[in-house]
């Protein structure tokens, strides 16, 4: 079949096919980039945060009504670590500042350099007088893991800060590139006020209590100490045994509420509940790009098969005369589906140009990655899929046409 006539019949009516491409390079923009950005989220929530088997680990935070001064407050917390410890289950536990994807937390910006006007990287800073290797199952990929003489109980009253420091790989990486970072100093904060600390491990992640989705979801970094005198209360991260979860988290708060002499508010959280609670929002915007994303396909293939069907209706004596020339019933299909196919076509490589620039637009306000080009690819693909089967239905009915009903004056 020649194209040149199928062309000649589209530049004479060329409303209605101008219309159907564009509405296929707008689909095929917002439907690439759509799903691009669900692949990212679900990316983004199924990623390690660091901590191994994370089913098997809570947090408890303990709210003491009644505290005393700094030296009560960190007599309580160390009866309280032990309590904890003395569960039944409970395969580690440590007194901790923060927990990761928990939206709240403390953060600290690094240097390499005392001198440094501008920081580094931003880093998250998580504090323990125990070891959060052993607790959270860290992997320690360079260095060591503190020695026991290097924790330490700070006064939040005193300047007292610690010396030494753990990170993680993506954040050393960050402050020295290409090198090794166990034995290099480096600074929390900038200018003569910066602490000064020396790096003795590296662990291979750790994410942030922020978990962001960029690199800097994994800077993070832990100090050997405990932190009292600040507020009534403590935070302590647990490990139970495998398929004992539920059972720990009843008996330690039985536990710490019998071992107190003052009333106590408990609150417990899993890690799975924290990363359930982080990612809500990401879930949810996938969902509605997915409906939306189903719904410019149906919105599409409805606009290909409308206006398939009106240029049948208009061109029934048309197609009749063909038919009593000799045409066959494939070729008046054959005919529709290329004519089709070529706006589609159209529609298709518009959305291509039309996708990418989209992109660029989103990477440069809302720092997101790059388009793939199999997403276009793909839905180039899904929409020369969809005009065909949209276009069968009305293609096929004109084929159908008889000569003699088609050729009858109105």
């Amino acid at each position: 079949m020649e194209i040149r006539p199928i062309l000649s019949a589209l530049l004479r009516n060329k409303t209605g096919a101008i219309l159907v491409a564009l509405q296929v390079a707008l689909s095929l923009a917002i439907l690439a980039n759509a799903l691009h950005i669900v692949g990212e989220r679900r990316s983004a929530a199924a990623r390690p945060s660091g901590v191994a088997e994370e089913q098997a680990v809570f947090s408890i935070q303990v709210r003491n009504l009644s505290s005393g001064g700094p030296e009560q407050q960190l007599a309580t917390q160390k009866r309280e670590a032990e309590v904890i410890r003395a569960v039944p289950g409970v395969v580690s536990a440590a007194n901790i500042n923060q927990i990761p994807l928990s939206q709240s937390g403390w953060n600290s910006s690094v240097a390499v350099d005392r001198k440094q006007v501008d920081e580094t990287a931003p880093s998250s800073l998580y504090f323990s007088p125990d070891s959060l290797i052993k607790t959270w199952g860290l992997k320690l990929v360079e260095g060591r893991d503190f020695l026991p003489s290097e924790y330490m109980d700070v006064d939040a009253n005193t300047d007292v800060t610690p010396r030494h420091v753990i990170l993680t790989r993506a954040l050393a990486e960050k402050m020295w590139p290409g090198l090794p970072a166990v034995g290099r100093h480096m600074y929390f904060g900038t200018g003569e006020d910066a602490i000064e600390v020396r790096v003795v491990g590296v662990v291979e992640r750790l994410q942030t209590q922020s978990a962001q989705v960029t690199e800097r979801g994994e800077f993070s970094s832990i100090t050997p100490m405990r932190m009292y005198g600040n507020y009534p209360g403590a935070l302590y991260t647990v490990r139970a045994e495998a398929g004992q979860r539920e059972r720990v988290i009843r008996e330690v708060e039985a536990a710490l509420r019998k071992a107190s002499p003052t009333p106590l508010i408990l609150e417990s959280t899993t890690l799975d509940e924290h990363r359930k609670s982080r990612y809500r929002a990401d879930v949810a915007l996938s969902w509605m790009l997915v409906t939306v994303s189903v719904l410019l396909l149906l919105i599409t293939a409805s606009g290909i098969v409308g206006m398939a069907s009106l240029w049948v209706t208009q061109r029934r004596k048309q197609i009749g005369v063909r038919r009593a020339l000799g045409a066959k019933k494939s070729d008046i299909l054959r005919y529709f589906v290329t004519e089709n196919f070529m706006i589609t076509s159209a529609g298709v490589f518009g959305g291509l140009l039309l996708g990418v620039a989209l992109n660029q637009l989103l990477v440069s306000r809302l720092e997101m990655a790059r388009l793939p080009l199999e997403y276009l690819a793909g839905g180039g693909i899904v929409f020369w899929l969809l005009g065909v089967i949209a276009v069968y239905g009305p293609a096929w009915r004109a084929a159908s046409i008889s000569p003699a009903l088609a050729t009858r004056s109105a």
